[in-house]
């Protein structure tokens, strides 16, 4: 490069905005993000664009003593507030609004409680759930009805939501399930929380059908069929004779 600059004539001067090494307010910038980054990504140090944001946001809100300010302040023009610090009322929130340190202070230990009953809640309802789910176990060959989610809202009462069955070719870990048509014979999978066992009804052939006469059930009890005519007789007065005649015929 010398030799070069040399040939041309050209003056070799360096400048900040060409030669970052010697801008000194950078090098310390770098060095402190660096030493964030440090604390923050994985032995490998491979994941530090993930922290990168957070590094910087840490940075621009820490209260530098040379400054006398934050960095977010320079730029905005006043201190940067957290949410967490306006939910619990942190000291700065409590001196502002003129408010009673003490009965603050009782206050926010009596949110902090509130919010840890409330996670211990949650927990207890989650361990609940998870001993009252059904554990769905499925098996090769079974037959399953999968649940169509586009006729949720679209169909009506009393249209079906479950399409099938489909036949299971195989089971996956974590409740993943591969389906095959019969219609089309093509296969896809789908998720073990939208399907149902199929239940098959009780199948019958022609041979195993059996007809029943009603007519005959009915005149084969007599006695049954006597004390009917007797009844319309005592009720309706009306002339049971042929009646009489045909059951006595029928007994002899």
């Amino acid at each position: 490069m010398s030799s070069l600059l040399e040939k041309y004539g050209v003056v070799h001067q360096i400048a900040t905005a060409y030669h970052p090494q010697t801008n000194g307010q950078a090098e310390v910038f770098n060095r402190e993000i660096k030493k964030i980054l440090q604390k923050l990504t994985n032995p490998s140090r491979k994941d530090w664009s993930h922290h990168l944001e957070d590094a910087l946001w840490a940075y621009m809100t820490t209260y530098r003593t040379l400054l006398g300010m934050s960095s977010y302040r320079i730029v905005f023009g006043k201190a940067c507030h957290l949410l967490v610090e306006l939910e619990h009322q942190a000291y700065w929130v409590v001196k502002k609004c003129n408010m009673a340190y003490d009965q603050a202070g009782e206050e926010s230990k009596l949110h902090l409680q509130e919010l840890e009953e409330l996670g211990l809640e949650a927990y207890e309802n989650s361990y609940i759930y998870n001993q009252r789910i059904l554990r769905k176990e499925f098996q090769v060959d079974q037959k399953v009805l999968l649940f169509n989610s586009r006729l949720k809202l679209i169909a009506g009462k009393l249209c079906s939501k479950w399409d099938g069955p489909f036949i299971i070719t195989k089971v996956f870990p974590y409740s993943v399930v591969e389906l095959r048509d019969d219609l089309t014979r093509s296969t896809f999978q789908a998720n073990g929380q939208q399907l149902k066992i199929f239940h098959e009804g009780p199948r019958t052939t022609v041979g195993e059908v059996e007809s029943i006469s009603l007519t005959k059930l009915a005149m084969g009890d007599r006695r049954v069929l006597e004390l009917f005519w007797e009844w319309v007789s005592f009720n309706c007065g009306g002339d049971t004779r042929g009646h009489s005649k045909i059951s006595a015929s029928k007994r002899g």
